[in-house]
């Protein structure tokens, strides 16, 4: 039998998941001929890009077979308000009977006169408690970590606490394994302070971490080696750490809901303008802010003069233009701003014109904006993006502050704080673009044959295959 390992890959179905986890089982495929890769996928309607994204990156790779998992009872809507990781992972127990029915198919398929294949599972964070399925079918599992070892670190660090301790604002700094600094309480994630089911949730799956064999994580060892030192000193309880990183889908996949004309509007508007010249400002696929702060942003590009991209999830319409945008905003942006509803952020970041990026700090896009070397404003939003913009800003000095604890729910960014934060990213002395072009060097040799990342990937495969 040719392939004699086979992996089933469970992503969790959020686009920012999904990325970083088909770049990884394609590099899997294409750098060992012993690979054969199966991926579940997850059917939830408020992602409802997630099935032809992954069919349209999957259309080139015949080795990879997909598998769609029925669409089960969501939890209730009152669930998701009250804490979006709790209701995910309820969301995720539900499924495991048909998780455990779709393995017992993939098991009962294999000829039994040849050699059995060896079959292990790679699980995203969410989907961790789908270990217990593979642990009864005796199949065992990887973690496929989408987010940076520092946050890994993070993670474990709680097994240090009770599953009711949860967080308070007012906690001393911590000392956080994989942290150089203490990391002050206000840039942990929402879920950290969270009594409703998010606190728990994460400490559920912190201790999932110890039942794999291997913890994959989407970076690489020149921008994470304190982290990944802490986790691997044999003091630490976690399993072994593969930074296999920075996996970026170079190819940019289009969105379904961008139409080709609005895209190619886009890079020739950049053709169009000085060398470094534009910022970029795009806050990730959940990112979007109330009418009064969008006011407020619009109001800093007008003073500070600076050109200007902008994905905004809900550009203002004719009804409401007057809410959002200052009076004569569209007109005075001719020539040097253009607004957009959803940007090809690989495409644009990858762009000679692009200056900077005022960005909610999601793993995938600090890993693009390195990867091009292009410096960050800080504007956290969501999920464990305040815990990236700390570490980031003050512990490697990549990135320029804006806000590293900005709260959706009760925070407001004035115009004068962004002009101010918009003016320092664009000072080309600051030192952050001479760490930020450093870096990119190093992301796009941590990929090369020889690289940390190539050479991580390597012993990956060798335990997989029980070579070591």
């Amino acid at each position: 039998m040719k392939n004699n390992a086979e992996l089933i890959f469970i992503p969790s179905p959020g686009i920012g998941h999904l990325t970083s986890s088909l770049e990884f089982a394609q590099l899997l495929i294409n750098r060992d001929n012993h690979f054969s890769v199966t991926i579940l996928c997850i059917k939830i309607p408020f992602t409802p890009f997630s099935d032809s994204y992954i069919k349209s990156v999957l259309a080139s790779q015949p080795q990879i077979n997909l598998i769609d998992l029925p669409l089960v009872e969501l939890p209730t809507q009152e669930l998701i308000a009250k804490s979006p990781e709790h209701y995910i992972c309820t969301f995720m127990e539900s499924l495991k009977p048909h998780v455990k029915a779709a393995l017992q198919n993939i098991l009962s398929s294999y000829p039994r006169s040849e050699s059995q294949p060896v079959v292990r599972l790679v699980l995203d964070l969410f989907c961790l408690s789908m270990v217990d399925v593979g642990n009864e079918l005796g199949i065992p599992s990887y973690m496929f970590m989408t987010s940076n070892v520092a946050f890994s670190a993070f993670m474990l660090s709680l097994l240090n606490r009770e599953i009711e301790n949860v967080f308070n604002d007012s906690e001393p700094d911590l000392l956080v394994p994989g942290f150089p600094d203490p990391v002050p309480p206000s840039v942990l994630p929402d879920a950290a302070f969270n009594k409703d089911g998010g606190y728990a949730a994460y400490y559920k799956l912190a201790q999932r971490f110890l039942d794999t064999k291997g913890i994959i994580v989407n970076s690489f060892s020149d921008l994470e080696k304190y982290a990944i030192d802490a986790l691997s000193d044999g003091q630490s309880q976690a399993p072994p750490i593969y930074a296999v990183g920075p996996l970026i889908d170079l190819k940019s996949q289009p969105n379904p809901n961008l139409d080709q004309a609005q895209h190619d509007k886009i890079l020739k508007w950049l053709d169009e303008q000085p060398p470094s010249s534009v910022m970029f400002l795009c806050f990730g696929s959940m990112g979007g802010f109330a009418p009064s702060q969008t006011r407020e942003i619009a109001l800093a590009l007008q003073s500070s003069g600076v050109r200007f991209l902008w994905a905004m999830r809900s550009p203002p319409t004719a009804d409401n233009v007057d809410r959002t945008l200052p009076e004569g905003f569209l007109e005075w942006m001719e020539g040097r701003g253009m607004i957009c509803g959803w940007a090809p952020q690989v495409e644009v970041l990858a762009h000679k014109a692009i200056g900077g990026f005022v960005s909610h700090c999601g793993w995938n896009s600090i890993l693009e904006s390195l990867w091009f070397g292009v410096p960050v404003l800080t504007w956290p939003i969501y999920a464990e993006q305040q815990l990236n913009a700390f570490w980031l800003v003050r512990q490697y000095g990549l990135a320029v502050e804006l806000r590293l604890d900005y709260r959706r729910s009760s925070d407001f960014v004035t115009a004068k704080e962004i002009e101010e934060g918009l003016k320092q990213l664009m000072d080309k002395d600051n030192a952050v673009h001479k760490n930020v072009t450093e870096m990119k060097e190093k992301a796009r040799k941590a990929v090369l044959t020889s690289g940390s990342s190539f050479i991580s990937v390597g012993k990956l495969i060798d335990n997989i295959l029980g070579r070591k």
